[in-house]
């Protein structure tokens, strides 16, 4: 582990981010406190990061959060079952949309094929 100040980083950022790479995590002091943390993080980590950061995502959560609260949510079985249903409709979807390009497919081949005579 690395500590250095923030005016370092700031002269330095890209040979830092380098050295994160195969390295442990720099802490950033400003004024000899710490300010920051630069660390390489995994995928996991990134969408961690990002979803909870989400203004978006949070406010959803609130959402759900206050109608559980006040008894308008669903109970967990219903929940997934749900899901799998939408989830069937969307490959419902799916294998009918294949079918129609396939369909397609054979229909420009045969007009061709019937043109080129």
């Amino acid at each position: 582990m690395k500590i250095v100040p923030i005016a370092d980083v700031k002269a330095h950022l890209s040979a830092y981010v380098n050295q994160i790479e195969t390295e442990s995590p720099i802490i950033i002091t400003r004024n000899g406190k710490t300010a920051a943390v630069l660390v390489a993080p995994s995928d996991t980590d990134l969408d961690w990061i990002l979803l909870s950061n989400s203004p978006r995502l949070q406010a959803i959560l609130e959402r759900s959060r206050k109608s559980i609260a006040e008894g308008r949510g669903i109970p967990h079985e219903e929940f997934w079952r749900q899901v799998e249903e939408r989830q069937g409709a969307k490959l419902a979807v799916a294998e009918k949309q294949a079918e129609y390009k396939t369909k397609k497919a054979r229909r420009k081949n045969k007009k061709e094929a019937a043109t080129s005579k």
